[in-house]
């Protein structure tokens, strides 16, 4: 198996075959699909026709023989009228049923006290039943037999009564007449009931004819258009009065078989049929899908219907799709062996330029590439494939040009860059050194200042001034040395090494700070908010913090136009806030996005190195806080330093 799926990975041509008939199945599939649901319906469309035809065939076969005993019933109905008398009431009943074979009894009954010798009843009924004579060969002969029946109660039978309340002739529902009378009809019959009327409109009685329905089922079984198929006939009330199952004939009806959850196809049919409705529907019987069409017989309260079940239907059909089965797979398989015989011809050429393309994968750009005279999509990819082959061997010589080159200026800069390191360290270890040397001297001249200031009380202002001016402008040089050096990679390093380890607090921080500043500047007043309570301390590098408190004390002083400076501490859930604020011009906005890039100024003539606020952007990130100004604030400048609790 993996063998035939690498086969067919390795095959272009295997792949495009098998790819179009993939294409093409569907498309073949669903074809084939809507043309057998076409045929099914066709084929369910003639059923309907020929069960239909079949059925009104059948119903007109028993109208026939339905209006045999009407017109049986109607043509003597008036000679019995105008001769209703005992004697010829017994031969008018004998004459009706010896001169029609399809009656099977007549009954002429008259009505209460017409004959009053008789008493309230009398009855004539004459009954055909057929007898097997045996001479020879068994020959079947019909016997009628005659007589006036024993009274009972005939006038609330319904050959009777309907008859009469309706006043006109009219079939009734199918009945069994064992034990009703003196002489019985033997199975289950139906009657064709006329009420009889004397000139004054008086009743006289009724004359009732009857038909076999063992005969009339024995008369439209013989049509079966499908195998299995046969015909029932319903009555008014759903009674089965025709079915190959004798057992449901009379007692049952065809809504006590089913409920009208579990078959409610079968009660519409009923509905429809009881009703007098004509058509067809699909109905599960037996549990076997069927094909019902129905009709109401005219001038009764019955109804026929025709049930063709559905595999005798598409008993053809089915054979059919048996047959096309095969037929389709040995269709779909000589449909891939020309598929994959004519791409195969037409991708046979890409072999070939596969095994080019090798070649140069391989490094043989060199190597020359055949070309073609097709004119196809094909050829012309082959005679593309040999200027690209030209055009790659060309620009594989310039690119080994071209690298040797690069190589050798990237060796120049190789030696280029290592001496700019060179050279950075160099110039960080002088600028270490310059700083360590001008700390010392700015160290013992600050100390010298202070000595003067503080211990000659008496001196002339003029020293005095001096004095302060010394001490001032060596802080500055001191804080330009710690910024340089502070700046340098390897002081960074050092610094950055000691890590957060001092709990500092953070209102005592502030306030030494606002010392220092006011030190600094002794003429500019400065204000200290705070929401922290004393007690409350943050682990963090105290000589990084508080760098960054002085050097934003110092820019805050430095462009406050000796105006207010403002420190205020708040916290949040997870860190501390130090908010600067001063009263200076602000920070122009252009300028703002390049505050933090080291030595950048907004004038090169001003005062400073342009490193207090990088250093200070980098000490806070440092601390794993940060730095930034609130660009929404008026009248001044706002920086807000966010330092982590813990």
């Amino acid at each position: 198996m993996s063998s035939i799926v690498r086969h067919i990975r390795q095959s272009l041509s295997l792949k495009l075959s098998l790819l179009i008939l993939l294409m093409a199945v569907p498309i073949f599939g669903v074809t084939l699909e809507f043309l057998f649901r076409q045929s099914r319906q066709q084929v369910r469309e003639e059923a309907v026709k020929h069960a239909t035809s079949t059925l009104n065939t059948a119903s007109m076969r028993v109208m026939r023989y339905l209006n045999t005993i009407e017109d049986a019933t109607n043509t003597n109905a008036w000679i019995v009228r105008e001769n209703f008398h005992p004697d010829t009431l017994l031969y008018f009943s004998r004459l009706v049923v010896l001169l029609n074979g399809n009656v099977a009894g007549c009954s002429i009954t008259a009505a209460p006290d017409v004959f009053p010798q008789y008493g309230r009843y009398f009855s004539a009924y004459s009954v055909r039943e057929p007898i097997q004579l045996t001479y020879g060969d068994t020959l079947k002969v019909d016997s009628i037999t005659t007589v006036r029946e024993a009274p009972y109660e005939y006038f609330e039978k319904s050959w009777y009564k309907n008859a009469v309340e309706l006043g006109r002739p009219c079939w009734v529902d199918p009945f069994d007449d064992l034990n009703e009378g003196t002489l019985s009809a033997t199975g289950l019959i139906a009657s064709y009931c006329y009420p009889l009327y004397d000139d004054g409109g008086g009743l006289l009685g009724v004359m009732a004819t009857d038909l076999s329905l063992k005969k009339l089922s024995e008369l439209i079984v013989t049509e079966k258009p499908y195998p299995d198929s046969y015909f029932f006939m319903l009555g008014q009330d759903g009674h089965y009065y025709v079915h190959p199952d004798s057992t449901r004939l009379v007692d049952k009806t065809i809504f006590a078989q089913v409920s009208a959850d579990a078959h409610p196809d079968i009660v519409a049919l009923g509905h429809e049929m009881t009703t007098g409705g004509r058509g067809s529907m699909t109905v599960t019987v037996g549990g076997r899908p069927c094909l019902v069409c129905y009709q109401p017989l005219p001038g009764t309260n019955w109804s026929l219907a025709l049930v063709c079940p559905q595999e005798g239907i598409f008993m053809n059909y089915q054979r059919l799709n048996f047959f096309l089965l095969p037929f389709l797979l040995v269709g779909l398989a000589l449909i891939l062996l020309l598929i994959r015989h004519i791409v195969a011809r037409f991708v046979r050429p890409l072999k070939s330029l596969s095994r080019q393309c090798q070649r140069i994968a391989d490094g043989r750009f060199n190597e020359p590439f055949p070309r073609t005279w097709r004119t196809d999509t094909v050829g012309r990819l082959q005679n593309s494939f040999a200027t690209m082959q030209q055009s790659i061997d060309r620009h594989v010589g310039d690119i080994q040009r071209l690298n040797a080159d690069a190589l050798r200026r990237n060796e120049e800069l190789q030696e280029a860059r290592q001496l700019a390191i060179n050279g950075i360290h160099q110039k960080t270890r002088f600028m270490q050194n310059m700083t360590h040397q001008i700390r010392t001297p700015l160290n013992i001249i600050m100390g010298f200042a202070h000595v003067l200031r503080d211990q000659f009380d008496e001196m002339p202002s003029e020293v005095t001034k001096i004095s302060e001016m010394m001490n001032h402008n060596a802080m500055l040089l001191k804080r330009m040395v710690l910024m340089l050096y502070d700046s340098s990679d390897t002081g960074v390093s050092e610094e950055r090494s000691s890590g957060r380890s001092d709990v500092v607090s953070c209102n005592e921080l502030a306030r030494e700070c606002i010392a220092v500043t006011c030190k600094r500047f002794p003429r500019l007043p400065v204000a200290f908010h705070t929401d922290l309570p004393d007690r409350l301390t943050i682990r963090t590098n105290r000589v990084y913090l508080e760098r960054t408190l002085l050097e934003l004390f110092y820019n805050a002083a430095k462009f406050s136009d000796r105006e207010l400076v403002s420190l205020r501490l708040t916290k949040t859930d997870s860190s501390v806030c130090f908010i600067f604020e001063d009263k200076g011009p602000g920070i122009d906005e252009a300028y703002q996005s390049m505050m933090y890039i080291p030595f950048s100024k907004t004038d090169d003539l001003s005062e400073g190195l342009g490193l207090g606020l990088p250093l200070s952007k980098r000490h806070a990130l440092t601390l794993g806080g940060d730095l930034t100004l609130d660009s929404n604030y008026q009248g001044g400048c706002r920086f807000i330093l966010e330092l982590p609790l813990s």
